[in-house]
């Protein structure tokens, strides 16, 4: 059987084709400045990523925006709430690799199809204000969409990678590194000290020409606690632990807890365990921690979401509206 190569569009050709507009772009970049000073302790709001595993449905997608900014709207003074749009996802074995690379669902790998749809779908999300974040997972990719987010993230199989910490490296907005699915710390740490040194790296411009792609250094990375595929990490003694090290290590921002993935086990409602003891810590005077992640959906479970399933609407608004109470008087004497 002989393959042949296709051609992609480029990002240059795709912005002109599909170009959004400079008031959004001012948005972003409101929000990226929000986040950062989030990290840096000048703004006291809780962060809190919410969205689906994965995104596989524009019209899904877009009708989970639209609650979440209605959310938003209720709890900004005190919560930061992100939007989890990941377009692409990595595998353990072999499978969907997500609506970029395979936006049929049918195994024809149509990225062409894919990068538009996702576009397309970006632009419609940009017209509810909320600040979204993906998992850059193909170093190739993010010259098409990285100007829509407002948060990053390096995956678990991904933060040893030496390319990965490159293009964290040239991204000019918060990016968390998650450790590792063994549970280990210091790949994602290093790999989050190793994006904060300018650096060059090997990609694609806006023409989609092979360049070499110079940065100045991110200063706003930071550590992910995932839990692994044996334990949870989001218990006192391992977030204590996690914060001691990074320290150590010369790390000095705030960490995020990812509710799913280790740490709920893989069942969508251990995330509200989770999220409760994140909150009950910082209220016991652990204010290192600046958010958390949640894999949540408009259905629970696998009714929506094909990848790991997901916390329903119900749920997602009780945990956001109990943080947005929980964290009332902590905001108010920090």
């Amino acid at each position: 059987m002989t393959f042949f190569s296709h051609p992609l569009i480029t990002p240059e050709k795709l912005e002109k084709i599909y170009p959004f507009s400079p008031y959004h772009k001012q948005r972003i970049l409101k929000t990226r400045k929000e986040g950062e000073n989030i990290l840096k302790n000048s703004d006291e709001r809780f962060i809190i990523f919410a969205g689906p595993c994965s995104i596989h449905n524009q019209q899904i997608a877009l009708d989970y925006g639209a609650k979440l900014k209605a959310l938003y709207e209720k709890v900004k003074d005190r919560l930061f709430l992100i939007m989890r749009v990941f377009l692409e996802k990595p595998r353990t074995q072999f499978g969907w690799k997500g609506y970029l690379y395979d936006p049929n669902l049918d195994g024809t790998s149509e990225i062409d199809e894919g990068l538009i749809a996702s576009r397309k779908l970006l632009l419609n999300l940009m017209e509810y204000e909320i600040p979204l974040a993906t998992e850059f997972l193909d170093p190739l990719l993010f010259s098409y969409h990285s100007d829509f987010f407002t948060w990053g993230i390096i995956g678990a199989r991904t933060s040893a990678s030496q390319i990965h910490r490159q293009m964290a490296s040239i991204l000019n907005f918060p990016i968390g590194f998650k450790n590792e699915t063994d549970g280990t710390l210091d790949n994602a740490i290093y790999g989050a000290l190793a994006a904060r040194h300018p650096q060059t790296a090997i990609g694609i411009d806006k023409q989609g020409r092979i360049c070499s792609l110079p940065s100045q250094g991110n200063p706003y990375t930071h550590l992910i606690l995932r839990g692994s595929v044996c334990s949870p990490n989001y218990d006192f003694l391992s977030i204590s632990q996690a914060i001691y090290k990074k320290r150590l290590l010369g790390l000095t921002a705030p960490i995020i807890v990812d509710c799913a993935h280790g740490n709920s086990e893989k069942i969508a409602n251990n995330q509200i365990y989770v999220m409760h003891s994140i909150l009950k810590q910082i209220i016991e005077g652990n204010h290192l921690i600046a958010g958390t992640m949640l894999e949540s959906h408009l259905q629970g479970e696998h009714a929506l979401s094909i990848t790991d399933p997901c916390i329903d609407w119900e749920i997602t608004e009780e945990l956001v509206f109990n943080a947005y109470e929980s964290l009332q008087p902590i905001l108010n004497t920090k």
